[in-house]
């Protein structure tokens, strides 16, 4: 006896959507080799919030510190740079088979919350990822208002006896 299998059409058209998106995403940067100058703008990073402070993690490897710029504003955290090509006497040494390393400017834009003290904001490299420690505002703590108490015409402080 055979077995049938009933053609869904919806199916054949998810599988086309996920083809189309995994070739939209090899040419755009997200995954494989490099095609475009947008793809040299991408930067992977992470922001983890804390109870005391953000951290954001960029990697930047193979990038010297020194041609990273980060900058703030009252609300908003870039960071900016460029990543060279190696030099062409490695192009002499052979062909390239496979070259998927990106190179070029790239610029990644922030949006922070209010609570960040961005006079505060500390930046360092460790083994090739940006570390940003953005620290929260303090806290405004509540504070006490004494009533007074109005006695027969007479105000007394809350504070005296």
């Amino acid at each position: 006896m055979a077995n049938l299998t009933r053609r869904d059409p919806f199916d054949e058209m998810l599988a086309w959507d996920r083809a189309m998106t995994r070739l939209f995403d090899q040419f755009y940067g997200v995954e494989g080799p490099a095609f475009s100058d947008r793809m040299n703008q991408y930067m992977p990073l992470d922001m983890i919030e804390k109870e005391n402070e953000f951290i954001v993690k960029a990697d930047l490897a193979g990038i010297d510190p020194e041609d990273v710029e980060v900058t703030t504003t009252h609300n908003s955290l870039t960071i900016k740079g460029e990543s060279r090509a190696e030099k062409e006497e490695s192009e002499k040494e052979g062909r390239y088979h496979l070259r998927e390393r990106r190179y070029g400017a790239f610029v990644r834009t922030l949006t922070l919350p209010d609570s960040v003290d961005v006079d505060q904001i500390k930046a360092e490299s460790q083994n090739g990822v940006l570390v940003l420690h953005l620290p929260k505002k303090e806290k405004v703590k509540p504070k006490r208002v004494e009533v007074k108490v109005n006695q027969k015409g007479k105000v007394i402080d809350g504070n005296s006896k």
